[in-house]
């Protein structure tokens, strides 16, 4: 405690004396989950992605997440003309880790569509944004890739889903004043 302040303050760790320390401490910071998705080849291709953010630039209209050297997904998806990006809601716990593991058929049994330009779309969530790449810039083990948005749909009422704790988790709607 300092400055006579009764609430907790955490304790500063080296990240070099302990790695697992960073991996932790981003684990605390809760993110929307979003399914990057394209019909590739014939075949529908997606990751997930807790790293998604919006309102990165308004003109040109742009969006963006990061992801890893070794995703086997993205080498597919950014030869996309178009890809569907699906921000998941609050029913979608297991379609996410379904859509996020190692499976043979990813999309069995969710529901999607297809734009004419092949952007692949999950239903039920409150956000679909039509995109294209605009552009990718090497950031450690990962690559943060900007995409361009095209298009979007919205359903308001749809509560997110959200990735804290290393878990996936709904928010719980404000009560009325």
């Amino acid at each position: 405690m300092r400055d006579g302040s009764t609430e907790p303050t955490p304790e500063m760790v080296d990240v070099e004396d302990d790695p697992s320390a960073l991996r932790s401490t981003f684990a605390l910071f809760p993110s929307g989950v979003a399914a990057i998705s394209a019909v590739v080849e014939g075949e529908p291709v997606v990751l997930v992605a807790s790293s998604f953010q919006v309102g990165i630039s308004l003109d040109p209209p742009l969006v963006l997440f990061a992801v890893q050297h070794t995703s086997r997904s993205w080498p597919r998806l950014r030869t996309a003309p178009r890809l569907g990006v699906s921000v998941l809601g609050e029913a979608h716990d297991g379609a996410a880790r379904q859509l996020a593991s190692r499976a043979a058929d990813r999309f069995a049994g969710i529901t999607t569509t297809t734009t004419p330009d092949g952007a692949h779309l999950v239903h039920g969530a409150p956000v679909w944004m039509e995109c294209s790449v605009h552009s990718e810039v090497p950031a450690g083990d990962h690559d943060v890739v900007l995409l361009r948005v095209h298009g979007t749909g919205t359903v308001p009422d749809t509560e997110p889903l959200v990735w804290h704790g290393s878990s996936f988790r709904a928010l719980t709607p404000r009560s009325a004043p």
